[in-house]
C-alpha cells in the first residue's frame, strides 16, 4: 500500500493530504462533479511530497477559475478576506456592514469614554435594546492565533465602558456585551476565557456552524477582494470608496463608474456579483 503523502499547513505542520477534504471544499462553493472530479485528477497528478497547503489551494484556485469566476471567488474566500489588510480597517468596515445586516445600526472607530479613560472601539453596534462593543483582530498570516491576551485586554476595556455608561440615564434598559472577531483562529485558552468572562467569540470556524466563514457564505456576505473579474488595484478603489462587501456593488452600482473598465468588463463583473450576492439583477 502506498504511504499517504504528506502536505505542510500554514502553521508548519504535517498531515497527510486528503482527497475527501478536497472534494468537500469544491462542493461548499457549489461546483458540480464533473468539475469536481477534473480538478481532483489534475490535483492528484501534480501534488508533491511537502508541498504547502497554500500552493494546493492555488493550483486548485487556478482550475476552478476556468470554469465560473463565481465559483473561484467562494474558494478563494479565506484569502480574500487576508487582502482586507494589510491594515485591517476594511476588515472593520467588513465586520460592521455584517452587524448591520442583522439589524443593528452601527459605527466604525469610535472613541468611547470610559469609567477611566477613552477606549478605541472597533464597531459599537446599536438595536434591540443593547449595545455591543466589537473588537477586530486581524492578522495577514493564517498561522497567527489569537491567544488569550486579546479577550483578557477586551473585556478589560468593556467593562470600563460599561461601568461609564450604567451611570448615564441615556443608557437605561440597555445591555452590554463585548465581541471578540477574528480573521484566523483562536487559542483553546482564548476560547475558554472568552467564554468564562462572558464575551462573544467569532473566528473563522468558531463557533462551529456559526464561525465567520460560515456567516459570510449562508448570508451571501462576500468580500469585494474575492471578486475575480476586477484586479488588485480596482479593489482598492472599491475599498477606498467604503464598499467592503460585493451586496454594497448592487446596492450602489455607480460606483463601478470608477473602476474605469470596459462594457465587456463591467457585464462579467456584475454576473460574479449577482452569483455571489444571490440579489438578481445588479443594474449599472
Amino acid at each position: 500500500m502506498n504511504q499517504p503523502l504528506i502536505i505542510t499547513k500554514a502553521s508548519g505542520e504535517k498531515e497527510p493530504f486528503s482527497q475527501e477534504k478536497l472534494v468537500n471544499s469544491l462542493k461548499r462553493v457549489g461546483a458540480d462533479n464533473k468539475i469536481i472530479n477534473k480538478i481532483s485528477d489534475e490535483l492528484s497528478n501534480w501534488l508533491y511530497e511537502g508541498v504547502s497547503t497554500k500552493k494546493i489551494y492555488r493550483q486548485a484556485f487556478r482550475l476552478l477559475q476556468k470554469h465560473k469566476s463565481s465559483t473561484a471567488a467562494r474558494y478563494k474566500l479565506k484569502q480574500a478576506i487576508m487582502e482586507l489588510g494589510p491594515t485591517g480597517y476594511p476588515f472593520e468596515h467588513f465586520i460592521g456592514q455584517i452587524v448591520k445586516h442583522f439589524g443593528f445600526e452601527i459605527k466604525v472607530g469610535q472613541i468611547v469614554q470610559g469609567h477611566c479613560v477613552r477606549h478605541e472601539v472597533d464597531v459599537v453596534a446599536t438595536g434591540n435594546n443593547k449595545q455591543i462593543f466589537v473588537e477586530c483582530k486581524f492578522y495577514n498570516s493564517q498561522g497567527k492565533y489569537a491567544n488569550v491576551r486579546v479577550p483578557l485586554y477586551i473585556r478589560s476595556r468593556v467593562d470600563d465602558i460599561i461601568k461609564k455608561r450604567e451611570m448615564n440615564p441615556e443608557f437605561n434598559n440597555i445591555s452590554f456585551q463585548g465581541w471578540v472577531v477574528t480573521n484566523t483562529r483562536f487559542t483553546s485558552d482564548a476560547i475558554d476565557y472568552g467564554m468564562c468572562a462572558g464575551l462573544h467569540m467569532i473566528s473563522w470556524d468558531y463557533p462551529a456552524g456559526q464561525g465567520l466563514k460560515d456567516i459570510i457564505e449562508k448570508e451571501n456576505f462576500f468580500p469585494v477582494t474575492a471578486l475575480t473579474t476586477i484586479n488588485t488595484l480596482q479593489k482598492k478603489i472599491l475599498l477606498d470608496s467604503g464598499i467592503v462587501i460585493c451586496r454594497q456593488v448592487c446596492q450602489n452600482p455607480e460606483v463601478l463608474k470608477k473602476l474605469e473598465i470596459s462594457p465587456r468588463k463591467r457585464k462579467d463583473l456584475r454576473e460574479e456579483v449577482n452569483d455571489l450576492c444571490n440579489c438578481g439583477n445588479c443594474n449599472g
